[in-house]
């Protein structure tokens, strides 16, 4: 009931005062107005400002509103570090991949590429982004590549950077019709394939030759009827000589293959090298035949741990190749001493020198600085090698010292670590 007299008491005053009533809507409306104008000035002013101010106040629907949008934002940026983070880390792999990398748009532009692709092709960050990749790489055989569109297999090609080097670059195309440029030192490869390649004609040639003379004599006798007792010993030292020489090869072969191989470990004791050197120094005056003035020098009485076999076998190709080069007359001299914490097997001779040029590829396989005077005295070119590969097996390291015309010193040094105090009883 009061509820009712109330009513009514409103509506006959609004009957009375209805241009006060249409003023005060139109003011209230009017207000409302002001408001959300406010608020989206606000809006506007936060969206413009970004993060470096903080949320607009609000009252109403939209408090609602910028607590949405706020929300939104800070999901955003949470992705946005995310993101960020994960391509810094990309870039940085990217940057440590030993592979050249370099990104191209879809003209073949470069847009980016990692430090090993600037070493590979010479690029400078600054001048050479946004350059087409074929001025920059001026060679024929890869602008036939990038131009014939077929990428499945690597070009092979030299370092616009450097002659020296060899690299094997392949194009994948990626997204929408661009390219990733992949680019990887070979030279190493080239350098053993060719190696390789070397390897098997050398062997080929030094086994040809005794073939050659054992299958000429075996000819010879087939075809004599009768034989003379003194060709037949003369023939039969020739062929028993070239037989030497192709079981020295095998030999020297099949040991270095020994050392190579991975599952051939290192059996270890303690070595008596002065003993050792001894035993070296009976051989060099037997292999000398009395041609050569030959003095042996054990400055130390330490021993090596090791293994005697492999040892016996380096420290003897550097006795027998100082016995073989230097000619008659001569002085040869055989040292066990320990130099700067190291301790040294060295052997010099009065030989003929070494051009600084050869020294350092003495250690490769069949390499010889005068082909023609080796074979004459029976090495088979493999000694050197075997003296590395021991060498290496035993953390120890072989310097050579020569100037031609007065001869040549060869040392086999071993670390501390290696080196021991003779046993003591």
């Amino acid at each position: 009931m009061l509820g009712g007299i109330l009513f009514a008491a409103l509506l006959a005053a609004a009957l009375f005062s209805v241009s006060t009533g249409i003023a005060l809507f139109v003011l209230g409306l009017l207000g409302y107005l002001v408001h959300h104008l406010r608020q989206m000035a606000a809006l506007i002013r936060w969206l413009e400002r970004g993060e470096r101010g903080g949320i607009p106040r609000a009252y109403g629907a939209w408090d609602d509103i910028f607590y949405g949008l706020e929300r939104l934002l800070r999901k955003q940026k949470r992705s946005t570090t995310k993101l960020s983070a994960l391509l810094d880390r990309f870039e940085h792999a990217a940057q440590a991949i030993p592979d050249g990398i370099v990104m191209l748009n879809e003209t073949d532009q470069i847009d980016w590429f990692n430090p090993a692709a600037s070493r590979h092709f010479s690029l400078d960050d600054a001048a050479d982004r946004g350059q087409f990749i074929g001025y920059l790489i001026r060679q024929a055989p890869f602008h036939e590549y990038l131009a014939g569109h077929d990428y499945s297999e690597p070009l092979i090609m030299k370092s616009p950077a450097s002659r020296d080097v060899s690299l094997s670059v392949q194009l994948v195309p990626f997204g929408d019709k661009r390219k990733m440029l992949i680019s990887r030192d070979i030279t190493q490869i080239e350098l053993i394939d060719s190696m390789r390649r070397d390897f098997v004609a050398n062997v080929s040639h030094e086994l040809r030759t005794p073939l050659t003379v054992v299958g000429g004599f075996l000819e010879t006798f087939a075809d004599m009827e009768h034989i003379n007792q003194t060709d037949f010993r003369r023939y039969s030292d020739l062929m028993q000589q070239q037989t030497e020489r192709m079981r020295m090869l095998v030999e020297d072969l099949l040991t270095l293959s020994r050392l190579e191989s991975p599952q051939n470990r290192l059996q270890e004791s303690a070595v008596n090298v002065p003993e050792l050197a001894q035993s070296l120094f009976q051989d060099a005056r037997s292999l000398s035949g009395e041609n050569h003035q030959i003095q042996l020098f054990i400055e130390c009485d330490r021993w090596v741990k090791g293994n005697p076999d492999e040892l016996r076998s380096a420290f003897g190709n550097l006795v027998s190749n100082a016995v073989r080069y230097t000619p008659k007359g001569g002085s040869i001299s055989l040292r066990w001493a320990v130099r700067g914490g190291e301790a040294c097997f060295s052997v010099s001779d009065t030989g003929d020198g070494i051009e600084p040029q050869h020294i350092p590829r003495l250690t490769e396989r069949f390499y010889r600085v005068d082909r023609g005077r080796s074979r004459e005295t029976g090495g088979t070119g493999l000694g050197l090698a075997i003296v590395k590969h021991v060498l290496t097996r035993h953390q120890a390291r072989l310097l050579v010292d020569s100037q031609v015309g007065k001869g040549s010193c060869f040392a086999a040094c071993f670390p501390s670590s290696r080196v021991e105090e003779p046993p003591t009883d």
